[in-house]
């Protein structure tokens, strides 16, 4: 349990604009920053943040919070968990009660298998240096790569020990639990003598010591690469093998897929270059740890490694969120880079802008940055990276040679990717340079697009049309359904009653002056100061009016509580509320996508509710009382359909002309005008 005053030091020195900047790249839009959504895919920003109110709210998904709820939801942490991981971050040091063993067993999962890949990055990274084995054969490798120590120790690189159980051995009896060990990958757990490991050097691993042993590791005698996340916690790793004595043995192993790491989401690299990629406004996209590596030793972060796999819409989606650029660098191999095309497909779909760049033969980003110098390396990628148009075209050329049929389905195929591209201005630059270097007439490459747009517009249709398609009687059920739903429209106050919520929290702390029932020497009302709340407060309870919905009147109910203590909540304490639902409304009710232009240097001024507060309550309270008389004269009249006895009519018909008058009183103070 961490102590109250860490949690108000956490609230106090997490900036939500912080916190969300380590995932989203935030562009300044008047008061706020906005960005694209990191909850859902989006091509056109809704996703906003306001410093000053410390919150952030998208208005596409609908998800908002304060910086410890965007950890919560982005890193599928606990709400102590993202407390801990803010603490580090602001380097505020935290108080915890010593945990139950009933709390410990219970700890949440994720965040074990964390701390368990956390340990192992030590283990490997002490093994590196504070063993022979180590130090010879792991150090001296990365030594002979040419990796300065600097470099070693910020990627936290590491070794292995050549023993098939050292560090499931160590992890135990430092105290780590075998289920964790297994869940994390770190552990291969055999249970039969017909399991089947899909790795060659685990089969070997189980083949020969089953008879002794039950569990493994799985990483080996080999140098290690920890994987990160993008806030900086090792999630996986990647091992290389040293030995050259076997073809049996894979030259890199990597940790399975777990509950905190999924290969298709993850990029390696990518919290070290994130805030170069921002700065650059550009990300390079290489393929191996080692390319990564290097050159960030040259000097160039802004990079990221795909690790070996196919590009994946979820490694394009977390470039995204940083910058809309991309340059793939690729090294002399043509038929790997044909088959990468599809992920070139994938970042054009996506709507970013991509560049391509081609090292000489035989070389890749690693050795190449090691041949030339850092101003060479970086003069070589700026004069040498080409749009992917030129790029495909010129690669692809040589296939096609004197043969019409091959040029005609490069063409097509060059098309096809231009069609993929969402924006129009895009699409069009890059069918005149189509044109220009396939030497085509660009209304044919134009006609050729249309027809491709116009066939997928028309699949998405029809599936959409299928999906949609409803039979008469669900048409009926839909009609009796908008009865049922107007019927309830009269039957409450939703509307009226969350207006009455959203006065309160963004203004109850606010003072107002009012007329009291005193009067001055000059027979004058004398002004008292009171809070909007207070006013609110006292025009419900005047007439008894107790809010239907339980979430508003939970809020509402707080506010009685304060103000019985001479106390008034402002939006904050809300926002930071343990109750979930309570701050997700307030977030809601706090925020607006829509900021006010700087009408006033044009003379023309707008009036601001802030500025016309007593009048907006009073409007609203009205219009909760007003609501609540449509409320009793419409259950009054559907009674009176009913034929009641008449003895009740003569009850009910004096209520019903006194609830009429009572309205066209509310209805006059509304300013509403009633035509019937």
């Amino acid at each position: 349990m961490i102590h109250k005053e860490d949690i108000d030091k956490i609230f106090e020195a997490a900036r939500v604009e912080e916190v969300v900047a380590d995932y989203v790249t935030l562009k300044k839009r008047g008061v706020n920053l906005i960005g694209l959504c990191p909850f859902h895919d989006e091509k056109t920003p809704s996703f906003y943040v306001s410093p000053a109110k410390g919150i952030y709210k998208c208005f596409g998904c609908g998800k908002g919070g304060h910086a410890i709820n965007f950890l919560m939801d982005k890193e599928q942490l606990s709400y102590p968990d993202a407390l801990r991981s803010l603490a580090k971050k602001y380097n505020i040091r935290i108080t915890e009660e010593e945990q139950s063993p009933e709390q410990l067993q219970t700890q949440n999962d994720r965040e074990s298998l964390l701390v368990v890949s956390s340990y192992a990055q030590k283990h490997f990274s002490e093994n590196l240096y504070n063993t022979d084995e180590g130090k010879s054969v792991g150090l001296g490798y990365f030594k002979e790569r040419g990796f300065r120590e600097d470099i070693i120790q910020k990627f936290q690189l590491g070794y292995s020990i050549n023993h098939r159980t050292v560090f499931t051995d160590i992890a135990l009896a430092t105290g780590y639990k075998m289920d964790y060990l297994v869940k994390s990958g770190l552990t291969i757990e055999y249970k039969n003598e017909n399991q089947t490991e899909k790795n060659t050097e685990e089969q070997e691993n189980v083949a020969e010591t089953k008879q002794e042993n039950k569990y493994l590791d799985r990483f080996w005698g080999r140098v290690m690469f920890p994987i990160h996340n993008v806030t900086g916690r090792v999630i996986a790793f990647g091992g290389r093998t040293l030995r050259t004595d076997t073809k049996k043995i894979a030259k890199y192993i990597n940790s399975p897929e777990t509950e905190i790491y999924h290969k298709s989401d993850v990029l390696y690299g990518i919290y070290f270059a994130k805030k170069e990629i921002i700065n650059q406004d550009n990300c390079f996209l290489v393929e191996g740890y080692t390319d990564v590596i290097s050159m960030h030793q040259a000097g160039i972060e802004n990079v990221v490694a795909s690790s070996g796999t196919s590009l994946t819409h979820g490694q394009i989606k977390l470039i995204n969120r940083f910058t809309k650029n991309i340059t793939i660098l690729y090294d002399g191999d043509n038929a790997g880079i044909k088959a990468s095309f599809r992920g070139i497909d994938l970042i054009l779909e996506e709507g970013m802008n991509v560049k391509v760049l081609l090292f000489p033969d035989g070389e890749d980003p690693d050795s190449y940055s090691k041949r030339v110098s850092s101003e060479e390396l970086k003069s070589f990628i700026k004069n040498n990276s080409k749009d992917f148009i030129s790029f495909k075209t010129n690669l692809l050329m040589g296939d096609v040679q004197n043969d019409p049929i091959k040029k005609a389905g490069l063409i097509k195929e060059i098309v096809e990717s231009i069609a993929l591209i969402p924006e129009a201005i895009y699409r069009s630059v890059y069918v005149k340079e189509c044109s220009r270097i396939m030497d085509v007439e660009e209304q044919i490459l134009l006609n050729e697009l249309n027809k491709i747009r116009s066939k997928k517009f028309n699949e998405k249709r029809n599936q959409s049309n299928s999906e949609n398609l409803s039979s008469e009687e669900n048409l009926g059920s839909e009609v009796a359904a908008l009865e049922e739903k107007k019927e309830n429209a009269i039957a409450d106050a939703e509307h009226q009653e969350r207006d009455i919520i959203r006065i309160l929290i963004n203004y109850g702390n606010k003072n107002l002056f009012i007329d009291s029932d005193e009067k001055d020497e000059r027979g004058k009302a004398v002004q008292i100061e009171v809070s909007v709340a207070q006013l609110i407060i006292h025009e419900l309870q005047h007439d008894n009016i107790v809010l239907d919905n339980l979430l508003y009147n939970s809020i509402y109910n707080e506010f009685v509580q304060h103000l019985e203590k001479d106390t008034v909540p402002d939006f904050n304490y809300f926002v930071s509320h343990e109750n979930v639902a309570i701050c997700g409304l307030t977030i809601d009710l706090i925020s607006s996508p829509y900021l006010l232009s700087d009408w006033e240097k044009h003379s023309i001024y707008i009036t601001k509710e802030e500025n016309i507060l007593k009048k907006s309550l009073e409007n609203a309270v009205y219009a909760l009382k007003s609501r609540r008389l449509e409320m009793m004269i419409h259950d009054i009249q559907k009674r009176l359909k009913e034929n009641p006895p008449e003895e009740e009519l003569m009850t009910l018909m004096p209520q019903l002309y006194a609830l009429l008058e009572a309205k066209k009183t509310f209805n006059a103070l509304l300013g509403r005008i009633v035509v019937k």
